[in-house]
């Protein structure tokens, strides 16, 4: 079968064949995230796996350099490939690299310190803390990996080795499930044995990337020499400034989700939350991983100036993502209560609030993908204003309204309508900014205007 390269034109089977190792990639990412929070809630219980849930967003924070040095840099990278000048994207790509080496030690250093007063700001007391504690430490050990293996999973599909990525991610993720019932559920390791088996699984897919593209290899993007570029560096934390604030602000938002849930339904409500971030984040992957996949092409024929293709590949896009919303939707309503029975089972009163919460937040995937994908299409267009809008909008001033507003009138059940009511106006904003910037970037069939 013949590669698929960034520069063709793009039916709905090159489409989704290329998009796919990368929707399966972050599918897979998020898969083994659940069996973490599978077997810390059933073999070290709910104590240890509500601290998970607690400590994890801050956790997440440190990380977010991964997401914003990915998507940003594939952003230009893939432009300038569009532009026809490889040697520029790989020096680009290679000072990418040592920036976010440096930038990733330097976030570990502040992990540790401030770890054990973030915890305590969050709520944490008692037993909680001290799992918040170790569970952090530990996990802080593989945030340089971590970092790097995010911000390789926006690369892959730039460097063309798209299934090199998915071969990447299933490894490490294989490694995360066997040791984590090895550490957890055989050696009762508790919260350290998750945490373990955690760093190791980041340790080779953050690694085996860095190694392959450090050698001499078929893909487009090689590491080798690289001079300084603060107007690149800047336009890459520009780009990528919308990823930054997205995971940034979904993480202060489950501080803000955890605070009022332990005020109306207590630890079960953390815990009944960390469900649907385990499970919902599955969902979420398809999504995400389809508008990664298929960003460097946006970049490429953007950078190439190819109207055409840019209209080809939104129509077909916004038709995918659209098919994908129903179908989750619905896939999720059904699972509901199988997956509230996977990870709190053992507590009836738990896995009833998790089941009525689970069928709230199912109705939110008709519309998040969306705005996930809009986020995604104008970094790709290398527009990190409109990008970044999208996305703190969606992620920090809707939910952070709906969450602290709604349970005024509706309790509990209105922490759970929160993320239905966010996620629909998040769409109804994306939609008014692809239409407003048609003209633009030229992908209606109107008259296009000039670009700076």
């Amino acid at each position: 079968m013949k590669k698929i390269q960034l520069s063709d034109h793009f039916s709905y089977n090159r489409l989704l064949r290329f998009t796919a190792p990368c929707v399966v990639m972050m599918v897979f990412t998020s898969i083994y995230g659940i069996v973490d929070g599978f077997f810390v809630s059933n073999f070290a219980g709910k104590t240890p796996f509500a601290a998970v849930n607690l400590i994890f967003p801050f956790l997440m924070i440190l990380g977010t350099v991964g997401f914003m040095f990915g998507a940003g840099g594939n952003a230009l990278i893939s432009k300038t490939l569009g532009e026809g000048d490889r040697d520029k994207a790989n020096r680009l790509f290679s000072l990418l690299i040592y920036v976010t080496l440096a930038l990733s030690l330097v976030m570990t250093g502040l992990g540790y310190a401030i770890l054990r007063p973030v915890a305590v700001a969050l709520g944490a007391e008692g037993e909680l803390l001290e799992n918040c504690v170790v569970y952090g430490r530990i996990y802080l050990l593989g945030l340089p990996a971590f970092i790097f293996q995010y911000e390789f999973q926006s690369l892959f599909s730039t460097a063309e080795t798209p299934r090199f990525g998915l071969v990447v991610t299933l490894a490490s993720g294989l490694a995360n499930m066997l040791l984590d019932g090895i550490f957890v559920g055989v050696a009762q390791w508790g919260i350290a044995g998750a945490a373990w088996a955690t760093v190791i699984s980041q340790v080779i897919g953050g690694g085996l990337p860095l190694l392959y593209y450090a050698l001499p290899n078929k893909s487009l993007l090689r590491i080798g020499r690289a001079s300084w570029d603060g107007k690149a560096l800047l336009k890459i934390c520009a780009n990528g400034s919308s990823e930054l604030l997205s995971n940034v602000s979904m993480s202060v938002v489950s501080m803000f989700y955890n605070a009022q849930l332990i005020r109306f339904a207590g630890e079960n409500g953390v815990a009944a939350y960390g469900v649907l971030m385990y499970v919902g984040y599955v969902f979420f992957s398809v999504f995400m991983g389809y508008s990664v996949g298929v960003a460097p092409v946006v970049g490429f024929h953007y950078g190439a100036k190819n109207r055409v293709e840019l209209r080809n590949l939104l129509g077909k896009s916004m038709l995918v993502i659209g098919v994908a919303s129903v179908c989750m939707c619905a896939l999720a309503e059904g699972l509901s209560l199988p997956f509230a029975k996977l990870f709190v089972g053992y507590d009836p009163e738990l896995l009833r609030l998790t089941e009525r919460a689970f069928r709230f937040y199912s109705i939110s995937f008709l519309f998040m993908g969306t705005a996930v994908f809009g986020s995604a299409f104008f970094t790709a267009l290398n527009n990190g204003p409109v990008s970044a809008t999208i996305s703190f909008l969606r992620t920090c001033v809707f939910q952070i309204a709906a969450v602290l507003l709604l349970p005024l009138w509706l309790g509990i059940d209105g922490v759970w309508s929160s993320l239905v009511v966010s996620e629909a106006v998040a769409m109804v904003i994306t939609l008014s900014f692809l239409w407003v910037k048609r003209k633009r970037y030229g992908y209606t069939k109107e008259p296009v205007e000039p670009t700076n």
